[in-house]
């Protein structure tokens, strides 16, 4: 196990799609794998049962959890020659859920927790964690992927969003640090996006939003979340030791409140949170902008390049136009940037998030939307994504020259 690394978190994975006897109950019950060499180099040969986390990843808000039981065992353990092992789980709501050829990973922690990972074929997720693993090609047969000895990579923006979107918490090695910068907020609630993303870009050095705009946004995007995420849990941990009571009983709806105002921060303040860096970033370009000015049916891109002025003035050329659409995320979200900004045909949007895919992609182009995202998170997509893709160093230039 190496710290800041996937190894870290995983110490192997067997990864297969999902056959029709599998899935399919009116054709079987069954509820095991045969265990071939795959799994028992992931299991090893001796029995084990226990308990195991099953995760069902669709898309945004679509995905959920359950804890399942596994059972791993030679069906023939008492045969003098042979042996049969199975992997055995029982039913849950996650495995329920499975069709033919969506995507399982078996996943072993260091701690010895298994993790059973569904994903739709075909999904971003799926791409995302075929990337993270470092597998090319999936069958219906498993395939094993150690990670220390083999596929190892840090834990980058890339490798940090993915297993947060399986609910992994990331160790932070730098807490004394991040702390002594939070301390004049301890006491306080949060401060706005604004002031937090201007702490985040002043406590970052060797960086450059002029020569390197790309390895810039994303180290003031880090150094952001993981200062925010710090402040969140002292700010959370001081409201539940004050506990949530009314009038001497359990005020179950003060918690639920609570608890929906910690998601919907978190959301919202992301995508804040790069729309400030980015304007910091054109900024030092000298580039004209907008931002969320009105254009058409009261839509608010972004950015508009050079200004809205020019946008409103019909005698301006709409091939100096220029629109970027932001989203941390795009999940299917992304199709609300077309309908923005109607004197633009071709489009642009900027997102942070990697691995998208190619079904995706491949609409994007046919609406006539680029994607722009920095360079690092290019690797994350395949070879015939990443020829269409543009960093947002490329984007600049373009906004500089058509200005």
């Amino acid at each position: 196990m190496q710290r800041g690394f996937l190894s870290q978190y995983f110490e192997g994975v067997a990864i297969k799609r999902l056959s029709a006897v599998e899935v399919n109950t009116s054709v079987s019950n069954q509820h095991e794998f045969n265990g071939s060499k795959p799994l028992r180099n992931l299991f090893g040969e001796d029995r084990i049962s226990h308990e195991a986390r099953f995760l069902w990843l669709a898309g945004e808000n679509e995905g959920f959890s359950c804890e399942g039981h596994l059972t791993w065992y030679d069906a023939r353990e008492n045969h003098p020659t042979r042996t049969e092992y199975r992997l055995y789980f029982k039913s849950n709501d996650v495995m329920d859920q499975a069709r033919e050829a969506d995507m399982l990973i078996v996943a072993k922690r260091p701690d010895g927790e298994i993790y059973m990972i569904l994903v739709p074929s075909g999904s971003t997720l799926e791409s995302q964690l075929l990337w993270l693993f470092g597998v090319d090609q999936v069958s219906f047969n498993f395939n094993f992927q150690a990670i220390e000895d083999g596929h190892d990579p840090e834990v980058d923006f890339a490798v940090r969003y993915i297993l947060e979107e399986m609910g992994i918490v990331i160790e932070e090695h730098d807490s004394d640090y991040l702390g002594a910068i939070l301390e004049p907020f301890l006491d306080g609630g949060f401060p706005s996006t604004s002031v937090f993303s201007d702490l985040a870009r002043r406590t970052i050095r060797d960086v450059s939003p002029y020569e390197e705009p790309d390895q810039t946004l994303l180290k003031w995007i880090e150094q952001e979340e993981k200062l925010f995420k710090r402040l969140e849990r002292h700010i959370v941990a001081k409201r539940l030791e004050t506990g949530f009571l009314d009038d001497g009983n359990t005020d179950v709806e003060g918690f639920i409140q609570f608890s929906l105002s910690v998601h919907n921060r978190r959301k919202s303040r992301v995508g804040y949170a790069l729309e400030n860096h980015l304007e910091e970033i054109f900024k030092a370009h000298n580039l004209t902008y907008s931002r969320t000015a009105v254009t058409e049916n009261k839509s608010k891109p972004d950015f508009l390049f050079p200004h809205i002025n020019n946008y409103r003035d019909m005698t301006f050329p709409e091939s100096r136009l220029t629109m970027l659409g932001v989203k941390s995320t795009c999940k299917d979200r992304w199709r609300q940037v077309l309908a923005e900004a109607n004197r633009i045909n071709n489009k642009h949007l900027f997102t942070l998030e990697p691995g998208i895919s190619e079904n995706q992609t491949d609409e994007m182009q046919a609406n006539h939307l680029q994607l722009v995202l920095p360079k690092r998170l290019h690797d994350t997509y395949k070879p015939r994504q990443q020829s269409w893709l543009i960093d947002l160093s490329s984007f600049i230039q373009l906004a500089k020259e058509r200005q």
